[in-house]
């Protein structure tokens, strides 16, 4: 089993890694393509671009500017350290032990516009650069076309690494970044968990609380050392569960209902 995430947009370079063990990106060459092109863009260019302040399309310039080929811990961090979002929150990378660490590394990847695919412990530089960001390239008119069959190949390659007949992909990524994933290419069951809180009479997903489930249930699955896709049916964090009359073989729903 292999499971998959979004990257976050907030980042966190301040804080010390709990951990000196690091690895280096599989796709340096071609993030050293994405940034080549982002380096001929101006701050308003970029702004435009991903529908961002000024600001903030500055500090981008600013990165690309300073991104270099190669990566160490005096410019790097390790990712799922680096990303600062709901999802890695639910996650809290920072407070697992060594071994959990270690599990995370071998079965979960994370997808990233600039990075492709990386492991949780793979060093990167920050940066910018959804998913879904249409920035004109060799490959087409977006990153989608950039990265091509690369994300789904690489993810194939994971797979197969770990053996085993019955291979499955769970997908905690959103919908922008699971669109690089290519369903033809993949030789893996997809399995998407989707995480429903009660609001207003009836049973929703909440963007904030359901991308948090997500890093809940890689946490889970760190923490328990998960090996079968079905023994996440038990995943209780936070008073999810699983609600067998509302899931199909491929989509699982977790339902909880706090007082309003």
């Amino acid at each position: 089993m292999l499971m998959v995430l979004s990257p976050a947009k907030s980042l966190d370079y301040d804080t010390p890694a709990n951990t000196e063990l690091h690895t280096q990106p599989d796709f340096i060459d071609h993030s050293a393509e994405l940034i080549a092109l982002l380096k001929q863009q101006s701050p308003a260019q970029i702004a435009s671009l991903m529908h961002i302040s000024d600001p903030l399309a500055a500090l981008n310039v600013e990165r690309y500017a300073s991104w270099s080929r190669k990566f160490t811990t005096a410019n790097a961090k390790q990712a799922v350290l680096a990303f600062n979002g709901d999802v890695y929150e639910g996650l809290g990378a920072a407070s697992l032990t060594a071994k959990q660490l270690g599990y995370v590394q071998s079965h979960l990847r994370i997808l990233s516009g600039l990075y492709g695919v990386l492991r949780p412990l793979d060093l990167m530089q920050p940066y910018r650069l959804e998913m879904g960001t249409k920035l004109p390239n060799a490959g087409g008119k977006d990153l989608y076309a950039f990265w091509g069959d690369r994300v789904t190949q690489a993810l194939n390659a994971e797979l197969s690494a770990q053996g085993g007949k019955n291979k499955v992909l769970l997908n905690l990524a959103s919908e922008e970044y699971f669109k690089a994933v290519r369903p033809k290419v993949l030789e893996a069951q997809v399995i998407t968990p989707v995480f429903e809180d009660w609001k207003n009479g009836k049973y929703k997903i909440i963007s904030f609380y359901a991308k948090r489930a997500r890093g809940l249930m890689a946490r889970y699955a760190a923490v328990h050392a998960v090996k079968r896709p079905e023994d996440l049916l038990a995943f209780d964090s936070e008073s999810y569960a699983y609600e067998a009359q509302a899931s199909t073989a491929t989509t699982w729903v977790f339902r909880r209902r706090i007082a309003e």
